[in-house]
């Protein structure tokens, strides 16, 4: 993976993270609708952010940010679920949705900077 873009590689470890919760919840607690919808969104944040950085246009890049800060924020709304119905305990669920949270924080800088930026 190319080094030096933070949300790139955040994302992408993410999406490993989601995949490997995933993998966990569908073999050892055969839960197979949720971790479905976790592994869906959790992926699909790095691959708006790949689309976004391969923007055509400022507009372009802050569109596929936008849908990559929607899919984090469900991201978090699936693993709340597993956590409150017992499939995650709190330590995973602290552990991995704080990186669904810090990345959410940053890809809303990104878009509140490049939206400045681009309006300036």
């Amino acid at each position: 993976m190319k080094k030096g873009n933070v949300i790139r590689e955040k994302s992408f470890k993410f999406a490993i993270r989601s995949i490997n919760l995933y993998k966990t919840l569908s073999n050892d607690h055969k839960e197979f609708i949720l971790s479905r919808q976790l592994l869906r969104s959790g992926t699909s944040i790095g691959a708006n952010i790949r689309e976004a950085l391969n923007a055509e246009s400022n507009a372009d890049f802050v569109h596929k940010l936008a849908i990559a800060q929607k899919e984090c924020d469900e991201t978090g709304y699936w693993l709340e679920l597993l956590h409150e119905t017992g499939f995650i305990n709190t330590s995973e669920f602290n552990s991995i949705h704080s990186d669904a949270s810090e990345l959410l924080k940053i890809i809303r800088s990104i878009i509140l900077t490049s939206k400045k930026i681009h309006n300036s």
